[in-house]
């Protein structure tokens, strides 16, 4: 029997039994298989890891694993800098799109209230989701790793909290995403990006006190919503402004 030693990094370890927490582990085999399977075999998914060395020399997931190898498994890096080839996750450029699986209604809501790309549907079935995230270069969200293990799924993140709100402070520290916070850009319900309407185009459906007290309205093409600046924005205002915030004191 072969055996190579593997030790998972950071936050790596918490798709890890407890016991095998930040510690190097013993992994037996006969055969060889790729560094991918191996790590995806002990609950890891691939798309949480960034950088792999064997033996103190970086490697990508076709690697196979040899008799006494020594594996080094590491996440994405945010302050640490690597060479770019050792990269095995695309490094983002221009805007970040998501797509988010059906346990997370309320996530890809707050994700759309911030102005982020952020396709859901509850009734997404796991290889409709896989596909449309390999598809459109989605960064697929989900909190079931066996979807992420999906070998078309290129990007993706396993979304560890359970609350909504812990959940969306988890996605803007994860990605960095303070920077890219433009709100209320996208309809909360659909995604589409809101467009200007005059007032009179949508007074029909407008109560008597909103029609009274605002001048200003959005609608959403995709949908028809109608939005404005009333009490329900400003509350949402201060609620950007705690995550915002919540965000800032972890950094």
């Amino acid at each position: 029997m072969k055996q190579a030693s593997v030790r998972f990094y950071a936050e790596l370890n918490d798709f890890l039994v407890p016991s095998s927490r930040m510690q190097t582990l013993t992994y037996s085999f006969d055969v060889g298989g790729s560094v991918k399977d191996m790590i995806e075999s002990l609950g890891v998914p691939h798309t949480e890891v960034d950088l792999i060395l064997v033996n103190g020399e970086p490697v990508n997931f076709t690697y196979r694993v040899q008799d006494a190898d020594k594996i080094s498994v590491y996440p994405r890096f945010h302050s640490l800098e690597i060479s770019p080839a050792a990269h095995l996750q695309a490094q983002p450029s221009g805007e970040l799109r998501f797509a988010a699986d059906g346990n997370l209604g309320r996530l890809a809501g707050y994700l759309r209230m911030l102005g982020f790309d952020t396709l859901y549907r509850s009734d997404y079935r796991d290889d409709e989701l896989a596909q449309v995230s390999a598809d459109e270069g989605r960064i697929l969200l989900t909190r079931d790793r066996g979807v992420l293990m999906r070998s078309i799924v290129s990007r993706g993140y396993c979304v560890r909290e359970t609350d909504p709100h812990r959940q969306l402070i988890e996605i803007l520290q994860s990605f960095n995403l303070i920077p890219s916070i433009f709100p209320f850009r996208r309809c909360i319900h659909c995604n589409a990006l809101l467009q200007p309407a005059e007032k009179r185009s949508v007074s029909d459906r407008l109560l008597p006190q909103t029609k009274q007290h605002y001048d200003e309205f959005y609608i959403c093409p995709q949908c028809k919503r109608i939005y404005w600046k009333g009490s329900h924005y400003r509350h949402m205002l201060r609620f950007i402004d705690n995550i915002v915030d919540r965000v800032r004191s972890l950094e």
